[in-house]
């Protein structure tokens, strides 16, 4: 793998070439191996460093991990901006964010089901609701905000608010019924994320009436609870 030697038009210091070099072993790794069976001791080795010089960047495994998804969340991020600004109507906007997310995860299909199993239980440190996760989580978080900000369609504030939240958990919903998809050219997600997204349409019309948007905002509370 190529690595980037320069940064702001200044070479990159050694420290930054090498921590790189880790990162990106492990990323091969995890996409050849996937997570159980890649070390920390494979990743030293795939990166021609030490396994102290290993550890010395990343503490451990896990925190190789969350360079992962943050990669892999900058990668979402830059695919999306582009699309979002042709599109003004939110239930367009969304759609991007979440097509954008699924396309940028392509590579490490294979190897998902192994870090589902790792990331699942509540206190795991790479469950993408962990305290550990959060700088990942808050990218993507941020970038439905910006899909819900940017659209034509004016939300209440209060259900503005939430819904990126809320989206957060769709998304991985959404990613967890994807990665298990044996349906040609995954088919199957595809109805899923159509069907909500028709639900939002339907109702966006009514988000604004008394009895509705009490409804909604209460609804919107309740998932994002999900992430306490």
């Amino acid at each position: 793998m190529v690595l980037n030697m320069f940064e702001n038009g200044a070479p990159e210091s050694k420290s930054t070439r090498t921590r790189a070099r880790i990162s990106a072993a492990a990323i091969e790794s995890f996409i050849e191996r996937g997570y159980a069976d890649t070390t920390m001791r494979l990743i030293a080795e795939r990166a021609e460093v030490s396994v102290g010089n290993a550890y010395y960047y990343f503490p451990s495994k896990n925190h190789l991990v969350q360079d992962l998804y943050v990669r892999v969340q900058r990668e979402h991020a830059e695919a999306a901006h582009a699309l979002l600004a042709e599109q003004r109507g939110l239930v367009d906007r969304l759609r991007i964010v979440f097509e954008s997310g699924l396309a940028a995860l392509v590579p490490y299909q294979r190897s998902a089901p192994g870090f589902l199993t790792a990331m699942i239980a509540p206190d795991s440190p790479i469950n993408p609701l962990s305290a550990e996760s959060e700088p990942a989580r808050n990218m993507t978080v941020g970038l439905f905000r910006e899909a819900v900000e940017g659209a034509q369609h004016r939300l209440p504030s209060d259900v503005a608010e939430l819904l990126p939240e809320a989206l957060f958990v769709s998304y991985l919903a959404l990613v967890l019924r994807w990665t298990y998809d044996g349906s040609p050219e995954q088919e199957k997600t595809t109805r899923m994320l159509d069907a909500g997204l028709r639900l939002l349409a339907i109702a966006l019309p009514f988000v604004r009436m008394p009895g509705v948007h009490a409804t909604t905002r209460e609804l919107l509370r309740l998932v994002t609870e999900v992430r306490s």
